[in-house]
């Protein structure tokens, strides 16, 4: 069948707008596309979020060098609290050899009242106060002068350190002057926020450190 020119003209449009609708149809993506819309795309990064808090390690993993080592890093105590039980022993040391022939045992146990747990201020007042120690003093008119010197740690605990300490007297007795040392160890323990002296005896007898 032979087309007019006008019917021609259609047929052509017709095949163009056949065309462009299969083009468009081939674009669309179908049920099992091979792409999905970037918007859906799941992420491939690990988003970062804030870091968590530093904590300090429980001990020193990095190489130990001897100009840089802090060897207070693996004790219970501070270089400040070493130093606040050190001065503590060596005061009441000091403290508890001096004396007077003529001052009231009160007295004396009152100055050592606030370097001692109340167990141990017990027992100085009532050895402080003997008879027999008492009379013999001031039979004598004896009285002594003393200092202490720090000489070493001889046990570290969670809650105490005992000091080994060397009391040196100057005596007075019977007017003679004589010069007498001990070492005592000094067991210095935490009680609250602050140190107290826990217990105190000749180094030689042996003490247990630990005060729970």
């Amino acid at each position: 069948m032979d087309l007019t020119d006008r019917q021609r003209k259609f047929a052509f449009a017709g095949i163009v707008v056949a065309l462009a609708a299969a083009g468009i149809y081939l674009t669309l993506p179908t049920n099992g596309g091979e792409t999905e819309p970037s918007a859906q795309r799941p992420a491939t990064g690990v988003p970062v979020g804030p870091a968590p808090p530093a904590t300090t390690p429980p001990g020193i993993e990095s190489s130990i060098a001897p100009d840089s080592f802090d060897i207070y890093r693996l004790l219970p105590f501070s270089q400040r609290d070493f130093a606040g039980a050190a001065d503590l022993a060596q005061r009441f040391t000091a403290a508890y050899g001096t004396y007077r022939f003529d001052e009231d045992p009160k007295a004396y146990v009152q100055r050592l009242q606030g370097m001692v747990t109340e167990q141990l201020r017990t027992e100085l007042e009532r050895g402080s106060s003997a008879p027999g120690l008492l009379e013999e003093r001031k039979a004598e008119q004896a009285s002594a002068e003393s200092t202490a010197t720090i000489d070493s740690i001889r046990d570290i605990e969670a809650n105490s350190v005992i000091f080994l300490v060397t009391g040196r007297q100057e005596l007075t007795s019977a007017g003679r002057r004589s010069q007498e040392s001990q070492r005592y160890a000094v067991t210095v323990s935490r009680d609250g926020g602050s140190w107290r002296i826990y217990a105190f005896e000749p180094a030689d007898a042996g003490q247990a450190g630990d005060t729970g």
